[in-house]
């Protein structure tokens, strides 16, 4: 298209900008107009979408012919059906007489269905039909009628995810977009968002009789550094603001500020499924749940690692003093516990061996092992053993485990024998082993122990 035509198209419609993307958009309303195929026109909202079913209906064979805009999502679902395709006297309650829809009133013309991801899904399939066969039925009745009319579309909805939601049926998306125009939004357009902020300016100096108002140079590029969320509707509403309260006609950066909500310094994902916490504040940002989940993470592993100390100083078997919480874990993977009828040797990685493990009554600190500290004698128990083997074989945990014991089976049975110690008072028994009742009642859940 040429470029002298487009310009007279945004002159004759209000259009302003200069952007590749605005250019090539009203180009395509252009080229499609002669044709009666059905457009969808997509964009954010506040971009001006409603400006190009009327460029599509004005360059049309059906520009004689009615233009109708009906909003889609400012009309009860109880009502849509009614106020589109009609209805018959006595189809529901309020139905005093007959009355023809806004297909029957566009007939031979152009309708233009704005927010039209808002249809209900009823609507939706005899939407479909009218697209398909230009017939509908008036809600009531049973009587077939036929339509003439050229359907224009427009939505900020991503039918995408609609559709993968189910809430707009797919075969209606493909036939509404069956020439699709993206509007594009402000944040894409900065040459043209002082242009708009001046036009808007002039337009409102007119209406309420008072100078214009002009942006400084800090001003200008504080204006196209925005964001603009809400696109032109936004940018309308904050010079229109401007223009009636600042007295001074001259706005600096420091002014046009006080106007610009605040906006997030980065567009980090959304993040579903996370509740505000109990103060009623969510979380801000990545790098706090990080945090978060971290934290809870070694308070877990803090209280996992005080429940390995008493079953150990249970069974009578020493742990290596200045441990980290990972060394104990590690520590517990590759040590096998196992009840032995004959002492054998014992071999850890970084431990001195020691010939002989003695009965937890009459245990002799070795210099190498460090004994859990607050461990009571238990009396009458069968010495525990740990399984080894010679230094130069071990090469790998696997070969020398046998029988382990794992964490989980420790876990549960001294789970199970605190709530026996305490005939089942959780509060009692989550006291005894450290950790805290939130953290022992979904022990308690995970190892079936209700």
């Amino acid at each position: 298209m040429v470029k002298s035509e487009i310009q007279n198209v945004k002159l004759r419609f209000g259009i302003i900008g200069n952007t590749d993307g605005l250019n090539r958009a009203i180009d395509i309303a252009m080229q499609v107009a002669p044709t009666d195929l059905s457009v969808l026109v997509t964009g954010e909202s506040g971009v001006g979408k409603e400006s190009f079913p009327q460029i599509i209906h004005q360059f049309s064979r059906r520009k004689h012919g009615p233009y109708i805009a009906v909003n889609c999502g400012a009309i009860p679902e109880g009502t849509i059906d009614s106020e589109l395709f009609g209805h018959e006297k006595g189809a529901f309650t309020g139905a005093i007489s007959d009355r023809n829809g806004y297909f029957a009133e566009a007939n031979g013309g152009t309708i233009f269905l704005d927010e039209v991801g808002e249809l209900p899904l009823s609507t939706q399939a005899r939407l479909l039909r009218v697209l398909e066969t230009g017939e509908y039925i008036k809600v009531g009745s049973s009587k077939v009628q036929k339509t003439d009319v050229r359907i224009v579309a427009a939505t900020n909805v991503d039918f995408t995810e609609a559709i993968a939601d189910g809430r707009f049926r797919e075969d209606l998306y493909y036939r509404l977009n069956t020439v699709p125009i993206k509007v594009p939004p402000l944040r894409e357009r900065p040459n043209d968002i002082v242009l708009l902020f001046r036009k808007f300016a002039s337009d409102f100096a007119e209406k309420y009789h008072m100078p214009a108002i002009q942006l400084t140079e800090d001003a200008k590029q504080l204006l196209t550094a925005y964001s603009w969320p809400g696109n032109i509707r936004q940018l309308k509403n904050i010079t229109e603001q401007i223009s009636i309260i600042e007295t001074n006609r001259d706005i600096t950066s420091e002014i046009l500020r006080n106007y610009l909500p605040a906006q997030q310094e980065s567009r980090l994902p959304a993040l579903f499924g996370v509740k505000p916490q109990g103060n009623g504040k969510g979380f801000e940002s990545e790098r706090e749940i990080l945090y978060q989940v971290l934290f809870d993470m070694r308070r877990d592993v803090t209280e996992l690692k005080k429940l390995v100390h008493d079953i150990m100083a249970e069974r009578g078997t020493s742990v290596p003093a200045g441990r980290s919480a990972d060394a104990d874990l590690h520590y517990l993977q590759n040590a096998s516990v196992s009840l032995v009828s004959e002492p054998q040797p014992v071999v850890m990685t970084g431990v001195h061996p020691v010939s002989n493990v003695t009965p937890v009554s009459s245990v002799t600190p070795v210099s190498s092992v460090t004994p859990v500290r607050n461990v009571t004698p238990v009396s009458n128990v069968t010495p525990v053993k740990l399984t080894s083997g010679d230094v130069s074989e071990v090469q790998d945990t696997e070969e020398y485990i046998e029988e382990n014991l794992s964490l989980d089976e420790v876990e549960k049975e001294m789970i199970r024998k605190a709530l026996e110690r305490h005939h089942g008072r959780r509060k009692n028994a989550a006291n005894d082993l450290k950790i805290s009742e939130r953290t022992l009642y979904r022990k308690i859940k995970e190892y079936g122990l209700d």
